[in-house]
């Protein structure tokens, strides 16, 4: 049985053509995916049903054999923008989704410490979100998405404004967290090497169904000198091609 297993799903907002359409997809547990496709091709929104923000109108979303209903704790989603509360300090930040639950206790204290830590972040604990910069705030997101030790991890271009050197160390630094938690992860992206560079399969997506589906066979642990390999930009070249090709 897959981990996430997304079954015949269809989505439309009120007044508009389907967005989404009769996608069957499935990740097995520990698997990194990404999502691949040009603007306006449906992966916000098939992200959005994965995470249960979106219910869909036929079709199904299992997580680990049951329906996905609504979102939980069980979930972990990274926005575009990191949406930081600008009166909270950093930790805090991290610590928010366990606060709307209950009073953090010292050991959930510590774990968003912890995170912090692994993160490079550990010196900036009481700043606030105005004190960081743009590859600092992606990572308290982060963070914060990780505190509650979710199975599924969702990720909408979290590192799309960021420059090319931050967002590599970023995408290391997600790589490292997700492999000590064997988190389960589906990426979304318009950046063809960052799937690449990332997932264990990419999915691409035109006009609300997922037209290919590409194994990404490059060995783990990835490292950026792979970047520059002739594996890496042969897969590269594959996802180009795939949507190239229903451009066309």
């Amino acid at each position: 049985m897959s981990f996430l297993d997304i079954a015949n799903a269809s989505f439309t907002y009120p007044g508009w053509p389907p967005v989404v359409r009769e996608v069957d997809w499935d990740i097995a547990e520990g698997e990194f995916h990404c999502l691949v496709g040009r603007s306006g091709c449906g992966k916000t929104t098939l992200l959005k049903l994965a995470a249960g923000l979106l219910r869909p109108d036929t079709g199904r979303i299992l997580l680990q054999g049951r329906e996905l209903l609504a979102p939980g704790p069980q979930l972990g989603f990274v926005f575009q923008s990191p949406t930081l509360l600008e009166w909270h300090r950093v930790v805090d930040n991290v610590l928010l989704p366990v606060s709307l639950q209950h009073t953090p206790t010292p050991r959930e204290i510590g774990k968003a410490r912890e995170l912090l830590e692994l993160l490079g972040l550990s010196a900036h604990t009481r700043h606030y979100p105005r004190q960081l910069s743009g590859g600092q705030q992606s990572r308290v997101a982060l963070a914060r998405a990780l505190i509650l030790e979710p199975a599924l991890l969702l990720l909408d271009e979290p590192f799309a404004a960021l420059d090319a050197i931050t967002r590599g160390e970023l995408q290391d630094d997600l790589l490292q967290m997700c492999k000590l938690r064997r988190t389960t992860v589906m990426f979304v992206t318009h950046d063809i090497a960052e799937a690449v560079y990332l997932g264990d399969r990419v999915a691409v997506m035109d006009g609300g169904r997922i037209v290919r589906d590409i194994r990404i066979d490059v060995p783990r642990p990835r490292a950026p000198a792979m970047r520059y390999s002739a594996q890496f930009n042969s897969h590269c070249a594959q996802v180009r091609e795939a949507m190239d090709a229903v451009a066309a």
